[in-house]
């Protein structure tokens, strides 16, 4: 089983690439891992160094993994932080190029924008092409509840209003909203939601006091590690929520900026607490 991640890269600490191939990898995942950015560690720290890589240098690095045959044995791409709209039209261009060279190929988009604390952290002229280039072609669809309304372009904080929403937005495929707290959210709780054209779900997880980064890195990784071991919507959700829970509870006890994933392992693949996901009435 083969996954090609387009995401961040850093050196120190877990996001992007650097939060997703691992927790593949223990699914029994080959990943083929593409970086858009090199940096020493996330923003948020004191000092950043490296950079967002040129669009040429992406493109590069896809047409090689291409020639290797990456793409024929590919079963899904991901991706996730671009880093510029360069980078964006060129992933837009590959999946493309991939999907009409490999039609059993599927695509998860990670739309990784921005959230509800800080709004938009990327540059301006990247959300519109991650709505009008990449979301288009997924068959997967990864945002959390503040992408999901940039997206959508409307407000979504009831469960009609999100069915409504994602219904409009993608025509076929899956939206899976994360970190969703709507109107009937119960109280000391977070929501995910999968919606497709003919059935949607929710899982509800306790709310812990962190919120660190990389969680959407990492819950994208684990839905697609659960899709490719064969699990349909309802269990893959379940899944992904569940050893998420795990290794952000790891990490609240544990009082640190990055996550747990590493000691985590056992929890990633098979998370002790379950937590089920339940049917949305369409």
């Amino acid at each position: 089983m083969d996954v090609i991640s387009i995401q961040s890269q850093v050196a120190f600490g877990h996001v992007g690439n650097s939060a997703a191939v691992f927790p593949m990898q223990l699914h029994g995942i080959d990943v083929v891992a593409v970086p858009t950015t090199l940096l020493s560690n996330r923003p948020g720290y004191p000092s950043i160094r490296g950079r967002v890589l040129e669009a040429e240098f992406v493109a590069d690095l896809l047409r090689g993994i291409e020639e290797r045959g990456a793409v024929d044995s590919a079963q899904m791409i991901l991706s996730g932080y671009l880093g510029s709209a360069d980078n964006a039209a060129v992933v837009a261009d590959f999946v493309a190029r991939a999907k009409a060279k490999n039609p059993t190929l599927r695509y998860c988009c990670d739309p990784v924008l921005g959230d509800r604390d800080r709004g938009l952290f990327v540059r301006d002229d990247v959300p519109p092409l991650v709505r009008d280039l990449l979301c288009p072609l997924a068959d997967i669809i990864t945002p959390n509840h503040f992408e999901f309304e940039w997206l959508c372009g409307t407000k979504a904080a009831s469960i009609d209003q999100v069915l409504k929403a994602a219904r409009a937005f993608l025509a076929r495929g899956t939206i899976v909203v994360t970190s969703a707290e709507l109107s009937d959210t119960p109280e000391g709780t977070i929501e995910t939601l999968a919606v497709e054209r003919a059935q949607a779900f929710r899982v509800r997880t306790p709310k812990l006091p962190i919120s660190p980064n990389g969680t959407g890195d990492l819950f994208a990784a684990l839905l697609v590690a659960a899709r490719l071991g064969g699990a349909e919507t309802p269990a893959a959700l379940s899944h992904a929520a569940s050893a998420i829970f795990a290794v952000l509870e790891r990490t609240a006890a544990s009082g640190t900026a990055e996550m747990r994933i590493v000691e985590s392992a056992d929890q990633l693949a098979h998370p002790s607490r379950k937590f089920e996901c339940i049917a949305i009435s369409a």
